[in-house]
């Protein structure tokens, strides 16, 4: 027997993991269209304010789903794929710069004209 037989799945959105999917794929079930959507929900009574959750969704699915999640007050904002991404890649980008490295940049001098 092959010990990754006893592997559970990966749950990433994100494609790179082996046996991921290329691109992430909707959260409609039984779907493997590619998502082209992404739901934000938070369900109040069992996460904190500002925690968020998502839910990825093709173009078919993305009514239904943002439906289910309304009907129970948890859907927060649906946003486009490449957006959510985009914003997500930037705000990791920010939390990994080290504060002093951007007070040093903002605290330099611009440079002397050449001749000066």
């Amino acid at each position: 027997m092959n010990p990754q037989d006893d592997q559970q799945p990966s749950l990433s959105l994100f494609a790179g993991a082996a046996g991921q999917p290329e691109n992430p794929i909707c959260s409609g079930k039984g779907c493997r269209a590619d998502a082209r959507w992404v739901l934000v929900w938070n369900n109040p009574k069992l996460h904190t304010p500002d925690r968020r959750k998502t839910w990825l969704a093709c173009d078919e699915h993305r009514e239904h789903l943002s439906q289910f999640l309304s009907v129970r007050g948890f859907l927060k904002e649906v946003l486009p794929f490449a957006e959510w991404t985009a914003a997500e890649a930037q705000a990791q980008a920010g939390a990994q710069a080290p504060p002093q490295a951007e007070a040093m940049t903002q605290a330099q001098p611009p440079a002397a004209p050449p001749g000066a």
